[in-house]
């Protein structure tokens, strides 16, 4: 399981999952759903407290993903799989351009 804490304006708002059998789930923060009940991410993913989940990584995200010649630069530095969505997403958004951000959780690996 790989997990990035979302921010919005550096202001903590949800959290980004890929479970273990490959689904993507991303939930809203309950402190950011009560102080923040109209500062949606995206139009695609309103506010609210129940969880989103869905088969692939949300589109969303995947547009915070760099393309062409920053993509290169970015799979060759990390040695990521281009199509490492969830990957590249924990290692290229934490510094974005605009309001969205995403910080990789540490994973504890201890059973």
């Amino acid at each position: 399981m790989r997990k990035g804490l979302v921010l919005y304006n550096n202001i903590l708002a949800g959290e980004l999952t890929e479970t273990d059998e490959g689904e993507y789930e991303f939930e809203y923060n309950e402190d950011y759903v009560v102080a923040y009940p109209d500062q949606l991410i995206t139009f695609s993913l309103p506010v609210r407290r129940e969880k989103y989940v869905a088969n692939r990584l949300f589109p969303f995200f995947e547009g915070l993903i760099p393309e062409g010649w920053l993509l290169d630069i970015a799979t060759k530095n990390w040695k990521l799989n281009a199509n490492d969505r969830m990957g590249l997403v924990l290692a290229c958004c934490g510094n974005c351009i605009g309001a969205v951000s995403v910080e990789p959780v540490e994973q504890d690996h201890e059973s």
